[in-house]
């Protein structure tokens, strides 16, 4: 068995995977559920991912296994040509090999929904090219609270008004509003420049675009652990 590890900005999910599929992903809360899935997994290889936690930690909790950091060292299967490698998210990059992985020859634009809203271009060739970070839907929320002194924190709702006729409704308005004409946008851009272009949303919050934006965009919850998958097997290969 293989386990694939994501430890990103708000929570930690591995996947297990046997004979070449993800059989089951689980999300973690406490770093000493790497014992127990050690006992009982036994993983024979690994890959880790992590914004956030210390690699040579998760490392430790798994002595009999081998185990592959990913950063931006690794060999993977396209070709990236992000300027600043160093500072790139593993998660971005193993999103964009995801996506490769399910529509090869074929340029593709990924979208991470989650604490922040990133957008990564792929193009034809599989050269990852870059692209653009912005702010989460639950960020902008809680940015216009702290940030000023009256607005208050305000929760998203499933049904909102373009003219907000309170302070809360304007500010409804102001980021769910925002942020999906804010996304059409950018999707409307890359079309411009790419034909054939492949949409794939995943993250925390991909359905709640998934079912607004009126493009043709794929949702694939398990994108960065079918990268993941995709660059450990290229490694051991």
């Amino acid at each position: 068995m293989n386990l694939l590890i994501d430890s990103g900005n708000t929570f930690t999910k591995v996947a297990f995977c046997e004979d070449d599929k993800i059989v089951e992903i689980v999300t973690l809360y406490d770093t000493e559920d790497f014992k127990k899935i050690n006992k009982k997994r036994k993983p024979k290889t690994i890959i880790i991912s992590s914004v956030n936690t210390a690699i040579d930690e998760i490392k430790g909790y798994f002595p009999d296994s081998t185990l592959l950091a990913l950063d931006f060292t690794t060999p993977i299967p396209i070709t990236n040509l992000y300027k600043t490698p160093s500072t790139l998210g593993m998660d971005r990059l193993a999103g964009v090999i995801g996506a490769s992985s399910l529509y090869p020859n074929s340029p593709c634009l990924c979208i991470d929904a989650g604490t922040c809203i990133t957008y990564d271009i792929l193009d034809e060739n599989a050269n990852y090219l870059g692209g653009s970070i912005s702010l989460g839907i639950e960020m902008r929320f809680k940015a216009l609270h702290t940030f000023t002194s009256r607005l208050p924190l305000v929760s998203r709702h499933e049904n909102v008004e373009l003219i907000g006729n309170t302070s809360e409704g304007a500010i409804l308005s102001g980021v769910q509003i925002g942020v999906l004409k804010e996304m059409e946008g950018i999707i409307n851009e890359y079309k411009s420049k790419y034909k054939g272009l492949k949409i794939i949303i995943t993250g925390g919050d991909s359905r709640f675009f998934e079912s607004r934006i009126k493009d043709t965009i794929f949702a694939v919850p398990d994108l960065l652990f079918l990268g993941l998958k995709r660059i450990l097997e290229y490694n051991v290969s």
